[in-house]
């Protein structure tokens, strides 16, 4: 799918730092601009306020905070060409305003003021949720360019009981094909489950060959040259995935929008994979 830029949220957290670091790097593999935002919504009341060089400004802090994203972008990618903007509005609406952009939003698990016990914030689920374009959320340590020369990298993407439509599987094969990794689709199936909205007790197959059946199913762009390999796992779904995440660089979850309901995209399994994998999630709106 075509990004045409990497925006990375930036609020002087350690996650949001990390967050910058991934950012980076996707822009670099991509090799387009990276813009790094900070909204607040206190700079639309100093904007005319004569006290920014006064070291305790809201609006000298935030031009600090970004100033040392945009030094660590650079350290980390210096080919990288770097933006940085303060939005005057609040965090989620000002990042849910990004689309325009056709971006890849990069968010750290965990902003300022976060509590230990809550592994994803509020501001990211929400913006996770609802965005129209590709949200990653890094968990985990981003490694330094280069640290991994030799290791075959994996992209994990998740296959529910909807076929992921073409975005979502565009983007994970661009995912995989940018970081010369693997591409592992992985579906989980349980006996008394409802597979692609057929009834197991309603059909002669067994429910693995169902589960079977959905991975072939998936439609895939051109994949020459990459390694795809299609598993199903018996087991909850959220557990699976998150297994899977244990030993991959990246999970690619599908969001399908509730136009009927409205509210979030996101089930219950996408939320336990955003809350607790191990490497960085990206979740990508289908049709």
């Amino acid at each position: 799918m075509a990004v045409r830029c990497v925006v990375a949220a930036v609020d002087g957290s350690p996650e949001s730092l990390r967050a910058v670091d991934r950012a980076a790097d996707e822009a670099a593999l991509r090799r387009v601009p990276l813009r790094l935002v900070h909204a607040c919504l206190w700079e639309r009341y100093e904007r005319d306020t004569p006290d920014e060089d006064e070291p305790l400004s809201v609006r000298a802090e935030v031009r600090q905070l970004l100033a040392t994203a945009q030094a660590r972008a650079a350290a980390r990618r210096p080919e990288v060409v770097t933006a940085t903007e303060v939005v005057p509005e609040d965090p989620v609406p000002a990042l849910l305003g990004l689309g325009g952009l056709a971006p890849l939003l990069v968010l750290g698990h965990r902003g300022r003021g976060g509590f230990e016990g809550l592994l994803l914030g509020s501001i990211g689920l929400k913006v996770a949720a609802r965005a129209d374009y590709p949200v990653m959320v890094v968990r985990g340590e981003a490694p330094a360019p280069g640290s991994r020369v030799g290791e075959v990298g994996r992209v994990v993407l998740a296959v529910g009981d909807e076929t992921p439509g073409g975005a979502v599987t565009e983007f994970a094969v661009e995912e995989a094909r940018l970081r010369g990794a693997d591409l592992d689709l992985v579906h989980a199936w349980q006996r008394d489950s409802l597979l692609s909205g057929t009834s197991v007790l309603m059909t002669s197959a067994g429910p693995a060959d169902i589960a079977a059946q959905v991975l072939a199913e998936v439609g895939l762009p051109d994949t020459t040259g990459l390694t795809v390999r299609r598993r199903a796992v018996r087991g909850r779904a959220a557990a699976v995935l998150l297994d899977a995440a244990a030993e991959a660089d990246l999970v690619v979850l599908g969001a399908h929008p509730r136009h009927r309901h409205g509210g979030l995209q996101l089930g219950s399994v996408a939320h336990a994979v955003l809350h607790h994998a191990p490497c960085p999630v990206a979740v990508v709106p289908g049709p």
